[in-house]
Formats: C-alpha cells, sequence, structure tokens
C-alpha cells in the first residue's frame, strides 16, 4: 500500500459531510510517508488530562478549530505542527480527506464534527512530541492495520456494564474509537 495508490483512491472520493448545527468543529490528519514497506503515518499517544474525553488514548494528531483557523484543514495543519513537529505547509501535501464524523466520548454523542484529513510529507521530518499534549508519536505501517494479528478488541467499563469495541492492537498499543474509526474509513476506501 503506497502513498500513490492512497492518493488515487481519494482522488474519486466524494466525503460525506455533516452539518449540525451549533456543533464544534475539529480536524485530525492522517500523515503518510513513504517507506520500504509501503505507506506509514503517524499516531499519537495522548497525555493524561482532566476533562479530556481522549485522554491517555492512541489518536491521530489534531484538534478543535480555532476561530483564527481559516479553514478546516489549516485547523489540521496547525495542530499536526503543534503537536508532533510536522509543518504541513512547508513540507507536506494534501491529498484529500474522508467522511465526516460525529464524536462520541464516555459512551455519548457530543456536539463535535470530525473531518479527517489525508496528507503526504514530501521530505523527511522528525517527530518531536508536544509533552503537555503528548507522550510519545511514532509511525505505524498502514499496511499492517490489514492484518489479522493486528486486528483486536478494547474493553472498558461503562457505568455497571462492559463495553467491547473493534480495535487495532500495534506493539502494545490500542487504537479504538473514533481514531478506529477514522483508519477503518481510510481502509475501507482503500478496498
Amino acid at each position: 500500500m503506497t502513498i500513490v495508490t492512497v492518493e488515487g483512491c481519494l482522488r474519486t472520493h466524494r466525503p460525506v459531510t455533516v452539518d449540525v448545527p451549533g456543533a464544534a468543529r475539529a480536524a485530525v490528519a492522517i500523515v503518510l510517508r513513504e517507506a520500504d514497506s509501503g505507506a506509514e503515518f503517524v499516531v499519537i499517544h495522548r497525555s493524561h488530562r482532566r476533562n479530556d474525553p481522549w485522554s491517555g488514548h492512541m489518536a491521530l494528531p489534531g484538534g478543535r478549530q480555532d476561530p483564527g483557523d481559516r479553514d478546516l484543514f489549516h485547523t489540521a495543519v496547525r495542530e499536526t505542527r503543534e503537536e508532533v513537529g510536522i509543518d504541513l505547509d512547508q513540507h507536506g501535501r494534501r491529498l484529500g480527506h474522508l467522511d465526516d464524523l460525529c464524536a462520541v466520548g464516555r459512551g455519548r454523542p457530543l456536539d463535535l464534527i470530525i473531518t479527517p484529513f489525508v496528507c503526504a510529507v514530501t521530505a523527511p521530518v522528525k517527530l518531536v512530541p508536544n509533552q503537555d499534549e503528548v507522550q510519545s508519536a511514532f509511525w505505524i505501517p498502514l499496511g499492517s492495520l490489514r492484518h489479522d494479528e493486528v486486528r483486536g478488541t478494547f474493553r472498558h467499563g461503562h457505568g455497571e456494564q462492559e463495553i467491547t469495541h473493534p480495535a487495532f492492537v500495534y506493539r502494545g498499543y490500542t487504537i479504538w474509537g473514533l481514531t478506529h474509526r477514522i483508519l477503518n474509513g481510510l481502509l475501507d476506501l482503500l478496498s
């Protein structure tokens, strides 16, 4: 699975947009680089923070749109620079975007719509995690998400019941929830 393959699939994709009056907007970036094994993407391990519904989760660089952002793509670019030190304006190329998603936190819908953008770096970049927001950041081969041994589940308690979610488990890290939904959407598009 190469960046050229991803770009070709995105070229013909017509993303579903969601518009909920009064809902906040956010954007994430699936940042790709070409490696010997094919395309790889950046994943972050979020820092543990109070009142953050995604505290400690595995995620893609991104966040809420600020009033100063020109558009949602600029939100993704700004957040990627802030969280992992990659300047997509200088060293990246926008390939397209996936369907908008409504966010869910702690088992309930949030008034937040997220747009996932797909970008490719155009030069070697170094990951520099912002320790206030990101514990660590690293690259995962995109093709590895199709392997059976990477597919798993995540269980957590919600009230008195246990809830099970589909997940990717890569080198001891569990990617579930919103990030799993976004990556699964990309894999479906590439099928």
